[in-house]
């Protein structure tokens, strides 16, 4: 655990004790801050007091002497209208944080220059950044993987030099995370998410950007028009820029080709490596992720073999297509991560013929985006409060039945794909929408997903049935 030092003997209010909160608390307690915790729901409350963290209602305290507000990253911050305690924490001048800007504080206290790379987009951040970690750790060094990829930051060890931190930061931790200065920023991608709370994409894409603004290097996806005029942006202000595409041959920077990746130097380019053949770095999609994990992992000192031997025995990202069973011909993918469409979009473009499980709780546009990958669904099965919705969407141009339910689509599904006479059918769970209205988080549903694969006849597991969820979502 990291002991927040920086904050001893400075009141310290605190709103939000899940896992993440809890765990900030816990670090803050151990700092020797005077902390107040709170949250709106009883039994968390009940939990932390258990743990012996100081509670009190936060209405009740007085704000003129606090000198922190900690937020955790699901409490609004600003919109659709500021929580409550942020609104008491401006009317006294109290600056507002969270956990990611403790980690630098932190850092910048007792191990300044420390390996701290981090990572953020809109799609394909976690599996970035546990192949990162993956490649950092099978080189020999030592790789603390956290952030919103499941593991709470202040919960790794601390900051030291040789130690390199592998952090995911949702849109939520950056806006709380004032100070944010990487010594290796990665900003993927960029498109519409999240706008119910941060009110426009322009918004939101400001809030992304501080990730890279002050890193010792920013690389950067290039792939659309947002990312590029950042990097444009941060390249004009003197800063140090490299740039990643999987569509764009480049001067300068690492692209994609299929799935050969090559390094360009004003010019200059060679082979770097070639991802066929390396089934969990499937698709263009990855071929970005892998990019710029490349990227990453040379600014951090790690040589070109180290890293290609370490893309070579990458085991996957869980709930990412994730390979997690075969049934003779038939392969079963659980993508359960894919909470929107353009998360979705990549397993469709990677698998054919699809015997798809898609639903839940539908996200802004649905699946129209989705619409030119119809073609290679077989069938679709439909689940969850978007069931209808997407059935209006898919209409005459794909086979579908809604389903309803995960264990009747997974049946269904197996069903139709074991008389399908393809190569390789997918039975493929990439719900393109979020898991409320059924499950927890979308580890427990692609957990749920797995088990009722595990229960099938004659069927071969490529992972362990039995893991279960590994965050709060």
């Amino acid at each position: 655990m990291i002991a927040a030092s920086t904050f001893s003997g400075r009141k310290v209010a605190l709103f939000g004790l899940g896992g993440s909160g809890l765990a900030t608390a816990k670090s803050l307690v151990a700092g020797g801050a005077e902390l107040t915790a709170w949250d709106d729901n009883p039994a968390q409350v009940e939990a932390a007091r258990a743990a012996g963290i100081p509670v009190g209602d936060l209405r009740d305290i007085n704000w003129s002497q606090q000198h922190t507000l900690v937020l955790s990253p699901g409490v609004p911050l600003t919109h659709p209208k500021p929580h409550w305690t942020v609104d008491l924490a401006n009317m006294h001048a109290v600056e507002i944080i969270g956990d990611i800007e403790i980690f630098v504080r932190e850092r910048r206290a007792h191990a300044p220059g420390s390996p701290f790379i981090a990572i953020t987009g809109t799609n394909g951040k976690s599996t970035t950044t546990a192949l990162i970690a993956h490649l950092i750790s099978h080189s020999g060094r030592d790789a603390q993987l956290g952030g919103n990829i499941g593991t709470a930051v202040l919960t790794l060890d601390p900051p030291a030099a040789g130690r390199v931190h592998v952090v995911e930061c949702s849109s939520y931790q950056i806006d709380l995370a004032p100070s944010l200065d990487p010594s290796a920023g990665l900003l993927l991608n960029l498109t519409p998410d999240h706008l119910d709370r941060h009110g426009s994409m322009q918004h939101y894409a400001e809030i992304k950007a501080r990730l890279v603004a002050q890193s010792d290097l920013a690389i950067i996806g290039v792939d659309d028009d947002w990312c590029r005029d950042i990097a444009a942006r941060l390249e004009a202000e003197g800063r140090a820029v490299e740039r990643i595409s999987k569509t764009l041959p480049l001067m300068r920077g690492l692209y994609a080709d299929g799935t050969r990746i090559h390094l360009a130097d004003r010019g200059t380019v060679s082979l770097y490596v070639d991802l066929a053949g390396i089934p969990t770095l499937r698709g263009a999609h990855n071929a970005q992720n892998a990019a710029a994990a490349i990227a990453a992992c040379r600014s951090a000192g790690l040589s070109d073999d180290e890293i290609r031997a370490g893309l070579a025995t990458f085991p996957g990202l869980k709930h990412r297509m994730q390979p997690v069973a075969r049934r003779g011909r038939v392969v079963f993918v659980n993508d359960s991560k894919a909470t929107n469409a353009e998360a979705a979009a990549p397993a469709l473009k990677s698998f054919e013929p699809i015997y798809w499980i898609a639903g839940g709780l539908a996200k802004e546009g649905g699946i129209a985006a989705l619409e030119p990958y119809f073609p290679r669904i077989a069938k679709a099965y439909l689940i969850g409060e978007a069931a209808a919705g997407f059935a209006a969407t898919i209409g005459a141009q794909a086979p579908f039945e809604i389903s309803g339910t995960l264990d009747n689509a997974v049946a269904a599904a197996a069903r139709d794909a074991a008389a399908d006479g393809a190569e390789m059918p997918a039975v493929l769970l990439s719900p393109a929408c979020a898991s409320f209205d059924q499950y927890r988080n979308f580890e427990v549903r692609g957990d749920a997903y797995v088990s009722l694969v595990a229960a099938l006849d004659d069927i071969e597991m490529l992972v362990d049935a039995g893991r279960k969820g590994e965050t709060d979502g």
